[in-house]
């Protein structure tokens, strides 16, 4: 049963959704077909290493948005235990350094400044997009190390479909989906409805080792809508309500059992204009953050908080002559929030920034963007970014791309004010990055090779102040550097398929003053994925490769390598009908992505999706 408060937290948020729905309309971001609300992220994509996950690479990994990413990506991936507090790192920096972005607006949270992966459901979007390196310029604060997008697609002219899809899994796992999709020539309707619970009690017996008190469930809302006046002007409205509840594991059967509580209400509404010279678009949004922690299962709550930002962005894009454009982007926000038991009280916060672009493509070999931020934070003094990038297409089987960025990140809420703890004299972090892309094509093969550096300014890290105490500082200096390396083979004949992806990273991340490694950075990781279809059979294979990770600052306590394998197979049974099987981590390797808390072994799921 739901506590009284929580219920009434639940009404208020369902309150906001429905007037949301009887007053806005809804658009999407170009006049093609199928579209991303976020429009610049096609634009980034021309010279950044992108990323792009399909709802069909999505449903190989539905469990959560950790395995997905985990297994479908080279981003490390830092989780308590199956299904629990979990957080992600590109290229040796921290989650506060990664920005996740929801249809084109910044979601990380203002009190943690990160997104806690497992309260976000893979199975709310259709595409998950991963940008690797620096974007501060388009995405503003934490986008240092890489962004990741969630993005909820608007189709036109596509009719009726929709989609069933239920998983059931070991450990009393389940995963289940309903989807419905609409639209004529001026009209788009898009709602999404998905469930997730486990008991999550599994057991690691040569470490005797028992996920107590593990369980976890969540339940999130999408609805999308789009509407055409004319070929030149489209309104458009995204909304996602979600509402989840995390066990969070102990040690023992005498120790206190705890839980977290999050609700999430997200609305997105704006009004894209199109013309021949000018493209503009702007866009109101409302996030919400409600979370409660409980100490004891069976009590009232220890600790909590409510986060509110109210968001203004325009994005005006101005085509100078057929090869050229300038892009303006504008935006302010209004952070506010009230902390319950933490110390914070009712911290506020206003923000602005002033983003000019500038792009050109002289030649069909030829593409250099260049870009300048100001950004406005309240109580701080912002450093002055910027973002070079070009690329260069020298024949049909090399192509070579270059960024260079200033990128940065304002201290959180919990930063400056969490008691005890915090630190209100915190300085923000700042970065310059540099990187080298060198793309190779021959046949069906693609290959990938990109080195980069980064300098980091100030990073701010927490560390363990007394037996019970955390505390953040600023690091004087940090130097992030490694390599990426991605190789693909995509082929089609006759009635087979094929597609693998081998990708490997090197990552050092070290604290220039101690001259060591930092905290949960691996050194070393390997990705593949291969899949084969045939006629109505398809067969797929993932695995990952984790290097020995230090979990302390002195380089004395390591995490062991490992590598996990999963395998599936999934049987069109006719254009409506499909069944899958999945074993995961077949090998049943004992491992761990955070010390003391053991990952799952060998397990197993079965799914079914229909579409109609």
């Amino acid at each position: 049963m739901l506590s009284e408060e929580r219920q009434v937290m639940m009404k208020r948020t369902f309150a906001f959704f429905f007037i949301g729905l009887i007053g806005q309309v809804s658009a999407q971001e170009s006049l093609i077909d199928t579209v991303f609300i976020d429009n610049q992220f096609s634009k980034v994509s021309k010279t950044a290493k992108i990323s792009n996950l399909n709802s069909d690479k999505i449903l190989e990994n539905s469990t959560s948005l950790s395995d997905l990413l985990r297994f479908q990506s080279n981003i490390y991936i830092k989780e308590n235990g199956r299904g629990a507090t979990s957080s992600p790192g590109f290229r040796g920096t921290t989650a506060q350094q990664t920005a996740f972005v929801w249809n084109g607006i910044n979601i990380n949270s203002i009190f943690l400044g990160q997104g806690d992966i497992n309260n976000m459901n893979p199975l709310s979007y259709e595409n998950v997009g991963i940008k690797f390196g620096g974007g501060s310029v388009i995405y503003g604060s934490s986008a240092i190390g890489g962004s990741i997008h969630l993005n909820n697609a608007l189709n036109f002219n596509k009719g009726f479909s929709g989609t069933l899809f239920s998983e059931y899994g070991s450990f009393g796992t389940s995963n289940s989906l309903a989807q419905a999709k609409f639209s004529n020539g001026n009209f788009s309707f898009n709602v999404n409805i998905n469930h997730s619970r486990s008991e999550n009690d599994y057991e690691v017996p040569q470490r005797k080792f028992i996920n107590r008190n593990g369980e976890y469930q969540n339940t999130s809302f999408n609805l999308g809508l789009a509407y055409k006046i004319n070929p030149n002007n489209e309104f458009y409205w995204q909304s996602q309500l979600y509402d989840s509840e995390q066990h969070y594991p102990v040690f023992s059967e005498n120790q206190t059992k705890t839980k977290y509580q999050v609700q999430t209400f997200r609305s997105l509404a704006g009004w894209k204009f199109n013309s021949k010279s000018i493209k503009n678009n702007f866009k109101l949004a409302y996030l919400e953050d409600n979370f409660q922690y409980f100490g004891d299962i069976n009590k009232s709550k220890t600790s909590g908080g409510t986060g509110k930002q109210y968001i203004i962005k325009n994005d005006y894009d101005f085509l100078v002559s057929k090869n050229s454009s300038f892009n303006l982007i504008t935006e302010y926000q209004y952070n506010e929030a009230e902390g319950f038991g933490s110390g914070i009280k009712t911290p506020k916060r206003n923000l602005g920034s002033f983003s000019l672009l500038y792009r050109n493509s002289q030649s069909e070999k030829f593409y250099w963007e260049l870009g300048a931020k100001q950004e406005i934070v309240e109580d701080y003094k912002s450093p002055f970014l910027f973002s070079a990038s070009g690329k260069y297409t020298i024949n049909n089987w090399y192509q070579t791309t270059l960024n260079i960025s200033r990128n940065f990140r304002a201290p959180t809420f919990n930063d400056l004010y969490w008691q005890p703890g915090g630190n209100p004299d915190l300085k923000p972090e700042t970065s310059n990055q540099i990187e080298m892309s060198h793309n190779f094509s021959y046949k069906n093969f693609k290959l990938g090779i990109t080195p980069y550096y980064m300098h980091i300014v100030d990073e701010i890290v927490w560390n363990q102040a007394t037996s019970t105490i955390w505390t953040p500082k600023n690091i004087s200096k940090v130097d992030s550097y490694g390599l990426e390396a991605n190789l693909t083979f995509d082929k089609n004949f006759e009635r087979h398929h094929i597609f693998s992806n081998l990708s490997y990273t090197y990552s050092r991340s070290v604290d220039l003053e101690t001259k060591k490694q930092l905290r949960y950075v691996p050194k070393q990781r390997v990705n593949f994925n291969a899949n084969y279809e045939y006629s109505f059979i398809g067969f797929f294979v993932q695995a990952f490769y984790n290097g020995k990770t230090y979990v302390d600052e002195n380089e004395k306590k390591s995490l062991k390598d490992y590598m996990i394998l999963n395998s599936g197979i999934t049987a069109k049974l006719s254009s409506k009908f499909q069944l899958g099987f999945k074993v995961n981590n077949m090998t049943n390797q004992i491992y761990q992505t955070v010390d003391y808390y053991f990952m799952p072994q060998r397990n197993y799921a079965v799914n079914l999706k229909l579409n109609f």
